[in-house]
């Protein structure tokens, strides 16, 4: 026989669940209020669920709602928490909210308390906050959960903090999916690819069968890492399996195959897709235009708008950078007005990109005007741009300009100090660049040492400037010398103004020969055979002597060699650049 309870919560139950939208359920609110129903807390608890966590739902109401509750339940508290952290603006509302939670007294957080509120700090990168949300589930006795585990594991993952992560899996007993998945995206975010690839292969072993979410960190961890050979292997492992290709996974498969330089491969995943959303078109377009194929780009930019697809932000920034890419100036503008007349706001990225293409036009002076035109303060992005511009044109003048403001806004960006002292080396200014020196140490800035990654045998080899701690660095210092006789040989002089340093031209062309992607080409040579593909992967811009010096060694190696750099991608092939030299 039923208790009374269950004849009171029943039909309550059976009402929500049944509930299509908030016009129905505000006519339900009325009927309780008018009702002996109207003071139960379990019906209101369950009508504020509906409004906070139902599609159809409407959180403002369930904000008003819940501020009429005296004394709300902690199935009210996890509601309205939980509902703040789905909405589209992140904020710390969620967060807030379990701090009013704890100072009311009247309900005590359970593990899904703990959960939702892990959720939001990971949402909004509030690691404090979500350090203080730990102590309370050690405090009440909630860590053994698994939501609470899984909710720890997401948060140290996604704020980066991946030691903090590995000691909470590790201390899980019982991995589920959810946890494995988590601690494989963690590694992937920070591209860490071969801790991720060793633990995939790990929660195989323990049968743990993988689904779309961890094949997405997986491949995202391949494409971070340029990890071309690996990505291939997950690609057909999905297929093994079975897993659904679904547009997540698509997407995630076209962007790794272009950032591991197979573009055509990308275009045939997306060429593939019965259906395709704004993301997906996207990726293939910004594939294409750091790929040097400005013209595939923008007309893969004129089928989507005809297919009806609506582009966004990160569309019109593939679409801006091809045309930054090949100089197109008025093709630039004519985009820029569509992206306007679209309703698509012009955010500080794609004023970065018309600042890139015009200083990649030569056209310094429309560069300064449009900056000095746009409604919004620019950034250290648009003035490094400037001088970047100013450095290629030789125009000193206005670099001081551009220098006085980027310093001002980043005095602790090593970077901008090397793109002065390189200015400044350009043209023999030794005590210019002795007076960058001295500002960064006074400052204590530490430059940021170029490094290259490129992957054998499904491992990828990480390699800095001037590195002597590769188990093989002897084979790969013959190689270097072998590679230095060849090229000099071909005819080529060292650029050696690019070494920021008053010394002798030969210490100059020696540092030049330690630059990481001449260590990671030298590796891929010595470990493959033609016609494999040397892949290198910079996280810094290609200086002009190692992009000289790798078009070379194209030809007399009769190698291809692409290598991914901060800006784009270089196919070497027979002594020519896919940039053809314009980067």
């Amino acid at each position: 026989m039923p208790s009374p309870t269950q004849i009171l919560e029943d039909p309550i139950n059976s009402l929500i669940q049944r509930c299509p939208d908030m016009r129905t359920l505000r006519q339900i609110h009325a009927h309780f209020l008018k009702s002996p129903l109207g003071s139960s807390a379990y019906a209101l608890s369950k009508i504020l669920a509906f409004s906070a966590l139902s599609a159809s739902g409407d959180i403002a109401y369930a904000r008003r709602m819940f501020a009429q509750i005296p004394n709300p339940n902690v199935f009210s508290w996890n509601s309205i928490i939980r509902g703040c952290s789905l909405v589209p603006e992140q904020s710390k509302e969620p967060i807030s909210l379990y701090k009013r939670m704890l100072r009311s007294g009247f309900a005590h957080p359970n593990s899904f308390t703990i959960a939702f509120v892990l959720k939001a700090c990971s949402i909004v990168s509030a690691f404090s906050e979500g350090l203080q949300v730990h102590c309370h589930a050690l405090r009440y006795g909630l860590f053994s959960s698994p939501f609470v585990q899984t909710g720890l594991l997401n948060f140290y993952a996604k704020c980066e903090k991946i030691a903090c992560a590995r000691c909470v899996f590790d201390e899980i007993s019982d991995k589920n999916l959810v946890a494995w998945s988590a601690m494989i995206g963690g590694y992937a975010r920070i591209g860490l690819v071969n801790e991720a690839l060793v633990l995939f292969r790990e929660m195989q072993e323990v049968r743990i069968a993988p689904d779309e979410v961890t094949m997405v960190s997986v491949i995202s961890a391949c494409a971070k890492a340029g990890a071309l050979d690996l990505g291939r292997w997950v690609h057909a492992f999905i297929d093994r399996k079975g897993i659904e290709l679904d547009l997540e996974l698509s997407t995630a498969l076209i962007d790794m195959y272009a950032k591991c330089g197979a573009i055509d491969k990308a275009r045939e995943v997306f060429d593939g897709m019965d259906v395709r959303d704004t993301m997906a078109w996207s990726s293939m377009i910004v594939g294409l235009a750091i790929h040097g194929h400005v013209k595939d780009a923008l007309e893969l930019f004129s089928a989507m708008l005809d297919s009806q697809v609506k582009p966004n932000h990160v569309t019109f920034i593939g679409v801006l950078s091809a045309c930054a890419h090949s100089g197109l100036v008025s093709d630039g503008r004519r985009y820029w007005s569509t992206m306007r007349e679209l309703g698509v706001a012009p955010l500080m990225e794609h004023y970065g990109c018309m600042v890139d293409l015009l200083c990649r036009a030569g056209r310094l002076e429309e560069a300064y005007t449009f900056v000095n035109g746009m409604p919004i303060m620019p950034n250290s992005v648009i003035w490094r741009t400037l001088l970047v511009g100013c450095k290629n044109s030789r125009t000193f003048d206005e670099a001081e300009t551009a220098a006085e403001q980027l310093l001002q806004l980043e005095p602790l960006n090593a970077e901008n100090y090397v793109l002065l002292s390189n200015l400044y080396a350009s043209r023999c200014q030794w005590d210019k660049v002795s007076r960058m020196r001295k500002k960064m140490k006074d400052h204590g800035v530490k430059v940021v040492p170029g490094c290259s990654s490129t992957e054998i045998d499904g491992f990828v080899h990480e390699f800095t400037v001037g590195d002597d701690t590769h188990p093989e660095i002897k084979e790969i210092r013959e190689m270097l010398r072998d590679i230095a006789e060849r090229v000099r040989r071909a005819g080529h002089e060292p650029w050696t103004s690019a070494v920021l340093h008053d010394v002798v031209e030969e210490e100059k062309e020696s540092a030049l020969c330690e630059h990481s992607e001449r260590l990671a080409i030298a590796y891929g040579m010595l470990k493959t055979e033609a016609p494999v593909v040397v892949r290198v992967v910079k996280n810094l811009r290609v200086c002009g002597d190692c992009h000289e010096v790798t078009k070379i060694i194209s030809k007399i190696y009769d190698r291809e060699i692409i290598v991914r750099d901060r800006v784009r991608f270089h196919r070497f092939v027979n002594g020519s650049c896919s940039c053809s030299d314009f980067w």
